[in-house]
């Protein structure tokens, strides 16, 4: 069997890939960037090993032995599933696998623009950080005793709880299911939330969640972060409440358009945290991965059913 990892493996990563290895299995690394050797190993491919760019129509296309794409980590809208589905493709993913990376991210994150971090280390860097105005650091402020709303309550999120309430934190939360204390309707989790916090997947029944409507709504002076999807805010509106200063701060690991280009005006924010969509991405996110994803791999050679199949 022949899978291929999609992204180009680092070292430690690579070791982690040739641990796996067997007589019956290959396991092959390669990035996007080089579509000529991508395309020729997909030719060959039993499974694919899916991270973040695209997995498309095109991709099926060119993979006729291909009989799963295995995502290394929860959201699957980088896969094209209707084309899965027309061809008989299986696509799983790996439910929790990045969840403990993905809540130190997010406090992270929260902390990082509450304390102005970008700020601060540009200033440090450029030898100013001794002369700053004193009115900056009376615009810190910490977790503890605010509200953070988070909208969605699944492994990440009720992980994350139970952290910011250890530090001093009320959490709130919105999700589907309304039997949990801590629920709050959207509209008044935003309205009453210093921080909010994104942890729902991307579909078109989230896509723009945060419209500009209810980044309006949101609480003056607020705190977003936004480790999720880009698709779920309403960019140039963020942008404007940024700009204005109805929202204090954002931490932002995703982005509408992903890479986000260099002249992005959001980008040019001084009370922005950015992170180039690592949230997730820690030496123990990729053990777990790898080490789940092989077992699919095992079923799919015996022919017994796929854990956390999608499609």
């Amino acid at each position: 069997m022949i899978a291929v990892l999609d992204v180009a493996a680092g070292p430690r990563l690579r070791a982690i890939l040739d641990a796996h290895s067997r007589v019956d299995l290959r396991i092959v690394d390669c990035g996007r960037h080089d579509t000529t050797r991508f395309g020729r190993l997909l030719g060959d491919a039993d499974a694919v090993l899916h991270v973040l760019d695209p997995f498309n129509r095109a991709d099926f296309d060119a993979a006729p032995k291909l009989r799963l794409v295995q995502k290394l980590g929860v959201g699957v809208n980088t896969i094209d599933l209707g084309a899965a589905k027309e061809r008989g493709v299986a696509v799983a993913n790996l439910p929790g696998v990045n969840a403990p990376a993905v809540v130190e991210a997010t406090l992270a994150g929260m902390l990082a623009a509450l304390r102005q971090l970008p700020v601060y280390h540009e200033a440090t860097r450029e030898g100013r950080g001794w002369t700053l105005s004193p009115s900056l650091g009376e615009g810190s402020a910490e977790i503890r005793g605010r509200t953070v709303g988070l909208i969605g309550f699944g492994a990440i999120a009720s992980a994350l709880a139970v952290v910011l309430e250890a530090l001093g934190a009320t959490v709130r939360h919105h999700a589907r299911r309304a039997d949990r204390t801590g629920w709050l309707p959207l509209d008044e989790l935003l309205a009453t939330s210093d921080i909010v916090s994104l942890h729902v997947p991307f579909d078109d029944s989230t896509r723009g969640l945060l419209s500009r409507d209810r980044i309006l709504t949101m609480k003056p002076g607020a705190v977003l972060v936004n480790t999720a999807r880009g698709g779920l805010v309403d960019q140039r509106a963020l942008i404007s409440a940024l700009t204005t200063g109805h929202l204090r701060a954002a931490a932002l690991d995703v982005f509408a358009e992903e890479p986000i280009a260099a002249n992005d005006p959001l980008l040019a924010l001084p009370n922005v945290v950015f992170t180039p969509h690592v949230a997730w991405l820690t030496l123990e996110t990729l053990e777990r991965s790898v080490g789940r994803a092989i077992d699919n791999l095992a079923r799919l050679a015996a022919g017994h059913p796929i854990l956390h199949r999608v499609v």
